[in-house]
């Protein structure tokens, strides 16, 4: 049976991803000084504009306007409307709501019994989070969203390494892989579209980045002579960023996750701290997938868990394997609930959260990489004895 799945990646200098970066950098320097701070940071760009606005609550004192231009300087924004130096930057930030905190500083669990260690914080809010793994690449990721990531990726490395120094921060990624019986066969089309120097022409650009960009991310032998490249398909890309669009912390969410493979409870990830389930819970989601897929126990793995505010156990654990699992998706849940603690504090506990770690998640996805804690799969080898 064949099949065709498509995923997208982003530049760091694509509009949503400039107002990730500067959510997750104020995130991490704020717990760089304070390591139990409650923050839920967004901001929106257009045009000449930079908003931050959101939730702290915190000991730390950091200059809002001053990290966020350090990060379009870095981005690579020293042109145009949005120049680091020359745009307007606002702040809307009020502390965390005391409603929202009583139920997060003391989970329903300790209030009616004292409970245990784990059970000092309850769940930031309600919602229902997913986790995935599969065994299409070597770090267990659908491989549609690896090479879309990787070519996002090598578009930004190219630009800043000088190698193609009329690109310009902004630009997209798209990959669609053709599946036979389920097994990736051949990739079928790839998608780039790059901001880029008004001087440049379109017939160079298309030769340099089918050379130094798809050339070298898509492996030769998935490519054939009817797979499709289409680059900068519209015939020209120069206003890009929020110069050329509006920009929105969160709103790449299958970006950051899994590129449309599974679920999505529909909660972003950055500006918010750890004891936000959103993100926290989510992280602890791919934990478990992974370490279940690297442990042999299915070859391919979804799992969903939802929470209520101020309570500190899920009120529900799903998994699906899609028919790969070498036990029914029941007993696999009940291995879940058995051998990973999902309780939010101890999520944080385990993955060790209360670090500033979180910018370098702000493009190219939040899962798939060497480095962070919730790729590890320490619990792997344990796992075995449900095999």
């Amino acid at each position: 049976m064949k099949k065709f799945f498509t995923s997208e990646s982003v530049t760091e200098g694509h509009p949503d991803k400039v107002c990730d970066n500067i959510s997750d950098g104020i995130l991490d320097a704020i717990l760089a000084v304070d390591p139990t701070a409650r923050a839920a940071i967004e901001c929106s760009a257009a045009f000449d504009t930079l908003l931050i606005m959101g939730e702290v609550t915190t000991s730390a004192n950091v200059d809002y306007e001053k990290t966020a231009r350090q990060i379009i300087k870095d981005i690579g924004y020293d042109f145009g409307t949005f120049a680091y130096d020359k745009c307007k930057i606002m702040t809307a930030i009020h502390q965390q709501s005391p409603d929202i905190a009583m139920g997060v500083n003391a989970s329903l669990e300790r209030k009616i019994s004292g409970g245990d260690e784990a059970d000092q914080l309850g769940a930031g809010d309600q919602g229902m989070m997913f986790g995935y793994a599969c065994r299409e690449t070597k770090e267990l990721m659908p491989l549609t969203l690896s090479l879309s990531h990787r070519l996002a990726k090598r578009l930004t490395d190219v630009r800043k390494q000088g190698l193609l120094k009329y690109l310009r921060p902004d630009g997209k990624t798209q990959v669609t892989v053709e599946y036979v019986d389920g097994v990736a066969k051949r990739v079928d089309t790839v998608v780039v579209s790059t901001q880029h120097d008004k001087e440049v022409e379109q017939n160079q650009i298309h030769e340099d980045i089918k050379k130094y960009v798809i050339d070298e991310i898509i492996p030769s032998e998935l490519m054939d002579e009817n797979t499709k490249i289409y680059i900068n398909p519209t015939g020209r890309f120069e206003i890009g960023g929020p110069e050329g669009d509006s920009g929105l912390t969160g709103r790449k969410i299958i970006v950051d996750t899994y590129g449309g493979r599974c679920a999505h409870g529909g909660g972003a990830f950055s500006g918010k701290d750890p004891t936000k389930v959103d993100r926290s819970a989510a992280y602890y989601c791919r934990y478990i997938a992974k370490n279940m897929v690297a442990a042999g126990l299915a070859d391919e793995l979804e799992i969903q868990v939802a929470y209520a505010i101020g309570v500190a156990n899920p009120v529900s654990v799903f998994v699906d394997s899609h028919g790969t699992g070498k036990l029914d998706d029941e007993r696999l849940a009940e291995i879940v609930k058995k051998e990973f603690d999902l309780r939010p504090y101890a999520i944080i506990r385990s993955l060790d959260l209360r670090k500033p770690v979180f910018k370098k998640t702000a493009a190219y996805g939040h899962f798939g990489y060497k480095g962070f804690t919730w790729e590890r799969t320490d619990k792997a080898e344990d796992l075995k004895k449900y095999v």
